[in-house]
């Protein structure tokens, strides 16, 4: 299974605004910390948003920020948000399999049960876990550089 650069690039908008500690984070300085475009990561934060894991702020000073606290949002909670189907195999949807074996297959099983191990792994760790281990994060996201020249000012 491969999962799609949409939720590659939720885990990290999500990371960046828990390392951002509950400040505004703006997509302009989100696309620049990643080198992607802003319309890019907009359409990720719609379902982000429509999911509950970010809230928006508009206007000139607006911005987006974690709706839950970090350690609330696991990576399970993102991959259902982004991504559409988790179909391993084209029997996972029986009615569309075009396969003579798919009633007594036991491939299917096997691969419902990786998936769900998948998910179990995912559901164990959260946005927290991912934004704290590394203590230079802020920093090499372009936080810690705004965060000293908002006390400078």
């Amino acid at each position: 299974m491969r999962l799609t650069k949409q939720t590659n690039y939720a885990f990290r908008i999500l990371m960046y605004c828990s390392a951002n500690g509950g400040q505004l984070s703006r997509v302009a300085e989100i696309a620049k910390a990643y080198g992607v475009s802003e319309p890019f990561l907009f359409k990720i934060l719609q379902p982000l948003n429509e999911g509950g894991l970010i809230e928006t702020v508009r206007g000139r000073n607006g911005g987006i920020r974690l709706a839950q606290d970090a350690s609330d949002i696991t990576l399970l909670d993102v991959v259902r948000l982004t991504e559409d189907s988790f179909s391993m195999a084209e029997c996972f949807d029986r009615e569309d399999a075009d396969c003579p074996l798919v009633e007594t297959c036991k491939l299917s099983a096997a691969l419902r049960e990786a998936l769900n191990a998948f998910f179990a792994v995912l559901a164990k760790h959260s946005i927290a876990d991912l934004a704290k281990p590394n203590d230079s994060i802020g920093f090499l996201l372009g936080l810690e550089r705004r965060k000293d020249a908002i006390v400078a000012a």
